[in-house]
């Protein structure tokens, strides 16, 4: 049975335990990288959020969607929180919350 792309497991193509993770020191964008693991200056484009309930819904709101380029400015001394600049608007979100975004290489 195929998955929705609305579906439960997060926005976007396929679902949670489609494999990947992350890779100690990921400074790349790879296939299966997380937002909250990319060095500042990055810039990756958003496979889906796995994300769900409110921090979702936020995260949508802001405009971090599937599809979109994500370039990640700069991020805090102590790591937390982390700006992001999605079009022309910049997005400052927890490292929590960006670990549930996943991204793949421009």
């Amino acid at each position: 049975m195929k998955r929705a792309f609305f579906g439960r497991n997060g926005w976007g193509r396929g679902g949670r335990g489609t494999g990947g993770g992350q890779a100690d020191g990921c400074r790349a964008c790879w296939d299966g990288c997380s937002l909250d693991a990319l060095a500042p200056g990055t810039t990756c484009r958003i496979r889906r959020l796995m994300g769900c309930g409110p921090v979702r819904q936020r995260l949508l709101d802001l405009g971090i969607r599937p599809e979109r380029e994500v370039t990640v400015v700069r991020a805090a001394p102590l790591l937390d929180p982390i700006e992001l600049r999605v079009g022309d608007s910049f997005i400052v979100i927890r490292r929590r919350e960006a670990a549930q975004i996943e991204v793949e290489d421009v």
